[in-house]
């Protein structure tokens, strides 16, 4: 008898509970490559009861998650794009390889692409054995 605690899920990629998501939400997937975490992707697909929508899928979303290396082509424009993709207070997912994995992004060159799309890193976590996740959110109007 042990606990049911998920350091196993977050150890296979399946940490998607720790994302936000809900049952019933339209998350949208940018970036898919055969890199990307298939136990991941299946935790969040399982979390909001079907399957991923793809790139072209041509509705408001409540959520993106966009997976990213450094060789992608331009952060700003892909942030740009997958932002007019949600709902407003939809949810953004950035994916990056973690340090030490082809493909690494910066910590400083996620915040200047996000600031110069309007957005904000607000938490970091290690998701998966390759990957790191950083929420980004709008800057809100004063408060």
């Amino acid at each position: 008898m042990g606990s049911t605690a998920a350091p196993q899920g977050v150890q296979d990629g399946s940490g998607a509970e720790r994302l936000g998501f809900a049952a019933g939400q339209v998350v949208q997937e940018f970036g898919w490559g055969d890199d990307v975490d298939d136990a991941l992707r299946s935790g969040i697909e399982g979390i909001i009861g079907s399957e991923l929508v793809d790139e072209d899928f041509d509705d408001v979303t409540d959520g993106v998650i966009l997976w990213w290396r450094d060789d992608d082509g331009d952060l700003t424009d892909a942030l740009v794009d997958v932002r007019a993709a949600l709902d407003d207070g939809g949810l953004i997912w950035l994916f990056t390889r973690k340090a030490g994995r082809d493909g690494h992004v910066g910590h400083s060159e996620i915040e200047e692409a996000a600031t110069t799309a309007g957005l904000h890193a607000t938490s970091t976590l290690a998701i998966a054995p390759d990957w790191s996740a950083s929420r980004l959110g709008t800057r809100s109007r004063g408060r």
